[in-house]
């Protein structure tokens, strides 16, 4: 209930903004900006259209500037930052994380990258590249540069005095981390364990293990999948000598978890999953040919089969009246299994070792559905058709579909991964290739055989 009041909020306030740009009332909104979080005013420019978030962008607070680039889509991102100076951008990144900031110059052109980097502070403009150094999909690219550390042979009481000098804890601090002298992460201290020992007791002696450090090289994937397992707050980053070099918090995974349900609702659409809802009409239709182009590919090879039995169509209508359900009841069974197999793989719950027990029991399913639906089916259109041979040939044809959309429906997407291309993106599309080539084919041939 309190998620819809918020989201009705949320529109009214669009509706008022846009209503008071509309009538020139620009002191209005500059207000009503000053009075928003920058997560909110990113969804409100992520929701207006593009002439009135150019307004918008002009009429926010340049101090929001770097928060507010850090919540938003890579095209709206692109499109505002392309008009900005560097020293402004330089300005926008101020007091952002590391990781935040790479984001953003990542996305830019190099000479406009390096501009904004000649900008800022020797220490900054260190930690920023140190962070653009690794991939983007990666914990290191992943990663927040500023940790506080703390070494094993001192005291609580020591470690607490310490931190009263430094003043502050960067975001989402659960922990301390223990570094050796070479600044090697050994361990960790909780601030719980912090706050309830005895001020002479050594941080060796109440620390915790470093049990959940994570390679810089580690996909994004993989350590949002750890971070859910484990129920992570945050953890700390090492590279291969085991040397700490950052660390990830809940926030960013939850970023990343997001893009990636984004992306997959998407890419089955072959769409991008940060497309711009207010994007110019031509480049949203050249990006969607490709996958109409696509598309038509897989359509025409379909139409091919129903062309090789062009006589047996024009000899019994009836045929063509009911070619369609084999190939649709494919495509849904079919798509069932490859939308469960591509979660599987996201989730890292298939693996090699059990690759070939789905495969068996999707073909199961399969089969027993098969045979469901081509009793049931068959019944209906000899009931219907009064013809006992062309139920008999959907049955055939039906059950045959099925069963091969269950054994596609597992190998599509794994054969895909194994290949590096992302089954999310053209799996659905393959899979509904097969079952309408292989219904068709199964439904059409046997009707030649048997009536034609």
């Amino acid at each position: 209930m309190a998620e819809q009041i918020e989201f009705d909020q949320a529109h009214q306030t669009l509706h008022e903004i846009t209503q008071a740009l509309e009538n020139g009332r620009f002191v209005h909104v500059r207000r009503q900006l000053q009075d928003m979080e920058p997560e909110d005013i990113a969804i409100l420019l992520e929701a207006s259209p593009r002439k009135a978030r150019e307004v918008l962008w002009q009429l926010t607070d340049p101090e929001d500037y770097g928060e507010i680039l850090d919540e938003l889509s890579e095209d709206i991102k692109d499109a505002l930052v392309s008009k900005m100076a560097p020293e402004k951008l330089a300005e926008a990144t101020e007091g952002m994380d590391t990781d935040d900031v790479a984001y953003v110059l990542r996305s830019l052109p190099n000479t406009l990258s390096k501009e904004v980097l000649a900008q800022m502070d020797a220490p900054d403009r260190l930690r920023v590249e140190t962070a653009l150094s690794y991939p983007e999909d990666s914990a290191g690219g992943l990663m927040n540069t500023d940790v506080t550390t703390i070494r094993s042979d001192v005291i609580i009481d020591v470690v607490l005095r310490y931190l009263r000098m430094k003043g502050d804890l960067p975001d989402v601090t659960d922990s301390l981390y223990v570094i050796d002298e070479h600044s090697k992460l050994i361990g960790h201290l909780p601030l719980t364990v912090l706050l309830t020992s005895q001020p002479d007791v050594l941080v060796s002696d109440v620390m915790d293990d470093a049990d959940d450090a994570i390679s810089v090289d580690t996909t994004d994937s993989d350590v949002a999948s750890l971070f859910e397992r484990r129920n992570w707050v945050s953890a700390p980053v090492v590279d291969h000598s085991y040397t700490l070099v950052g660390r990830i918090t809940i926030d960013d995974v939850v970023d990343v978890i997001r893009e990636d349900a984004e992306h997959s609702m998407m890419s089955m659409a072959g769409m991008d999953d940060d497309e711009d809802t207010f994007a110019p009409v031509i480049k949203s239709a050249r990006k969607r040919s490709v996958w109409l182009g696509a598309n038509v590919l897989a359509a025409l090879a379909a139409a091919s089969v129903s062309n090789m039995f062009e006589d047996t169509l024009q000899a019994m209508a009836s045929i063509a009246v009911l070619m369609t359900i084999v190939p649709s009841m494919g495509g849904v069974a079919g798509n069932q299994t490859v939308a469960l197999v591509i979660r599987g793989l996201a989730l890292g719950h298939i693996g090699e070792s059990n690759k070939k027990e789905l495969l068996y029991k999707e073909a199961a399913i399969g089969l027993l559905n098969g045979i469901l639906w081509a009793v049931l089916i068959g019944v209906i259109v000899m009931i219907w058709k009064d013809n006992l041979t062309l139920g008999a040939i959907l049955s055939a044809a039906m059950l045959t579909n099925l069963f091969v959309a269950g054994i596609a429906g597992v190998l599509i997407p794994v054969l895909m991964k194994k290949i590096n291309i992302d089954p999310a993106l053209a799996g659905g599309m393959a899979l509904t290739t097969v079952t309408d080539v292989v219904g068709l084919f199964a439904f059409l041939g046997l009707a030649t055989f048997f009536i034609a």
